[in-house]
């Protein structure tokens, strides 16, 4: 394979943002610290209504089954780490949570489920695993980037676009369809793409980047096609073919898309439920990302399941166990539309079905380097260990603003690793 420093790693950790509501504050004002092994089992998440309420379904076919309480308590997604410290420094942590990342202020508490693991399919490699083997978390789902077109305008136009594995487009292909376009229906502008270091990976992935990763001493480097891939970005960031006002701006890239005048749209499968429901105008298609040196896309757990240590412990590891038994895991699946983390399941999608099987195609082609990525940020955020910001996105901002040359910014990401992150233990 291409990549010759795929052991080495590298980690930037992002928090999800949300707004915070008063009701979701007021609705946990308590933990499992002071809580009866006897009274409902609190389970702790953010955005379960907007992912079409699985786990408040699955909590009441436990109760059926059970007689057992879960107590969903739906917390806004950046108030939620927060309120997870402060309780882990009150001894009232939940019985579960459903969170963006482990903190190391809480993650002595959690429990080891490798007992649910073992001799399953679920995915592992997304795990926090401690130096005792000991499983911290099991990841929730799987969310991937991908891309999005208007499909209406394609049609329009005329133009093809891959429906299949065996025609995927490379990215000059890519971009001259998607210009074809653009020409025949006069739109104003052929791309957007999250302002995300997240989706930015995937297009260097698709290069033959090893993104950035450091050697035993913790000194961080990257290859030559990190640096092909931030040019090849930068000519695409022309205010024709993508505008600039999304990285340089912070302009909202999904509220273009939405409007019916780009053609494209870099992002994820995050998207897909709120498309489906908040575009009426166009249709809208998910179709293969394109590729370069590689076909791959940047995935990882979209969220990372915990059980904490309490009275209500025992009680709330069964309900783990049982939800990521293949058959009631799968109606998790189905009905919060998540892309599986247990390997080897049938999901029967209610709609869209044809926009996962793509996702589910492109993580799995992705080469290697991808989930060792993932892994090494996973170690990186078991140990506490976060860099300031997002220095692959705001050193692109500047080459794309022109403060700066390539060089230059490649070298500002490897030294701002390397004095931030130091050496993975």
């Amino acid at each position: 394979m291409k990549h010759s420093v795929r052991s080495r790693m590298r980690a930037v950790l992002a928090v999800a943002t949300a707004a915070v509501t008063a009701a979701a504050l007021a609705a946990c004002s308590s933990g499992d610290g002071g809580a009866s092994s006897t009274e409902p089992i609190q389970f702790f998440l953010s955005g379960d209504a907007n992912q079409g309420g699985g786990y408040a379904h699955m909590a009441e076919k436990y109760k059926e089954e059970t007689g057992v309480e879960i107590e969903i308590v739906d917390i806004a997604n950046a108030d939620l780490p927060t309120k997870l410290r402060n309780a882990a420094q009150a001894d009232d942590l939940p019985a579960i949570a459903r969170v963006g990342s482990v903190d190391p202020v809480w993650r002595s508490a959690a429990t080891d489920l490798s007992d649910i693991t073992d001799g399953s399919d679920i995915r592992t490699d997304l795990s926090d695993i401690d130096d005792d083997g000991k499983v911290i978390s099991l990841p929730s789902d799987i969310t991937a980037v991908g891309m999005f077109i208007n499909k209406t305008l394609f049609d329009q136009a005329g133009v093809a676009y891959p429906t299949s594995e065996d025609d995927i487009w490379t990215w000059d292909e890519y971009v001259a369809a998607v210009k074809q376009v653009q020409t025949a229906l006069g739109t104003s502008y052929g791309m957007v793409m999250d302002r995300s270091s997240h989706r930015l990976k995937a297009l260097l992935y698709e290069f033959g980047s090893d993104y950035f990763t450091p050697d035993d001493e913790g000194v961080f480097s990257t290859n030559d096609d990190t640096t092909r891939a931030l040019e090849y970005f930068n000519k695409l960031n022309d205010d024709s073919f993508m505008p600039r006002s999304v990285w340089l701006s912070d302009a909202d890239p999904n509220a273009l898309f939405k409007s019916g005048d780009v053609v494209s749209y870099m992002s994820g499968s995050w998207q897909i439920a709120d498309f489906a429901v908040n575009i009426t105008d166009f249709e809208w298609a998910s179709v293969y990302l394109p590729q370069e040196a590689e076909r791959s896309t940047n995935f990882g757990n979209a969220a990372s399941i915990v059980v904490f240590d309490g009275p209500q412990q025992e009680a709330a590891h069964d309900f783990i166990k049982w939800l990521y038994e293949p058959e009631n895991y799968t109606e998790l699946s189905e009905v919060s539309s998540f892309i599986p983390a247990i390997d080897g399941l049938t999901i029967n999608y209610a709609s869209n079905a044809e926009a996962f099987e793509i996702y589910s195609q492109d993580i799995a082609a992705s080469p290697a380097i991808v989930g060792e990525i993932k892994a090494m940020e996973l170690r990186y955020g078991a140990q506490g260990v976060a860099t300031d910001g997002d220095p692959v996105r705001d050193e692109t901002v500047k080459y794309l603003n022109g403060e700066q040359d390539v060089a230059t910014t490649v070298s500002n990401i490897n030294e701002q690793f390397t004095d931030q992150l130091g050496v993975l233990k």
